[in-house]
């Protein structure tokens, strides 16, 4: 597993950046149902999805949710306990705006044959936020996020995967775990957990617990 780059400390997270695809719907509402309105990071993520559908999917999250969620929308503040999903057809990327960050969509080329792809998400919050990223990857075909996994692990941030048994398809986490680049592999009802004990600062155990 890459160490974290010489240099550049791990620090406490400071965005939750997730991805997912094929089966990806469920698994994220999962997630998201079991954090609470008071979660002390914004929350970005990409869904592989066409547009309109993104719209309907970040309402049905909201009203699921503690968490506030709607579809992001270019220039929209990140700000703790918000979730921005990313439109169908766009990409979605972070950028950092004074003392704090913001969305920028675009409709640049596909990557992974996918817009919106999660790995220009991973690396522009790599760009953003160095080592103060915690990146989450759910169940998806393909291996999108594998690249963007990279540059966050070179960061210093950790990245953490659902596990195969619990996954509809292996593919995204997959290859990031095969990779040597997933900081823990975890089965969905223990992701949520994890993230919120890396938030609270016990970072070093969501560094070892599930880690294979």
């Amino acid at each position: 597993m890459p160490a974290p780059a010489p240099g550049r400390p791990a620090l406490p997270p400071q965005v939750l950046a997730i991805g997912c695809s094929t089966g990806g719907p469920e698994a994220l509402s999962t997630v998201l149902r079991a954090l609470p309105a008071s979660l002390p990071v914004p929350v970005v993520v990409v869904q592989h999805m066409p547009p309109v559908f993104t719209a309907m999917f970040a309402q049905r999250l909201d009203s699921q949710c503690a968490l506030r969620v709607r579809e992001a929308q270019d220039g929209d503040r990140l700000e703790p306990g918000l979730v921005l999903v990313a439109p169908g057809d766009f990409h979605m990327t972070v950028a950092r705006s004074g003392t704090g960050a913001v969305v920028r969509l675009d409709r640049s080329a596909q990557e992974n044959f996918c817009r919106p792809a999660v790995d220009p998400l991973f690396r522009s919050v790599a760009q953003a936020y160095g080592s103060a990223v915690l990146a989450l990857v759910l169940t998806g075909m393909g291996q999108d996020g594998l690249l963007g996994a990279g540059r966050l692990r070179e960061a210093g941030a950790p990245v953490l995967v659902q596990d195969a048994a619990t996954s509809t398809v292996w593919g995204m986490p997959g290859s990031i775990a095969n990779a040597g680049l997933a900081t823990a592999v975890l089965p969905l009802p223990q992701v949520a957990p994890a993230v919120l004990t890396a938030l609270s600062g016990a970072r070093a155990a969501v560094l070892t617990a599930g880690a294979r």
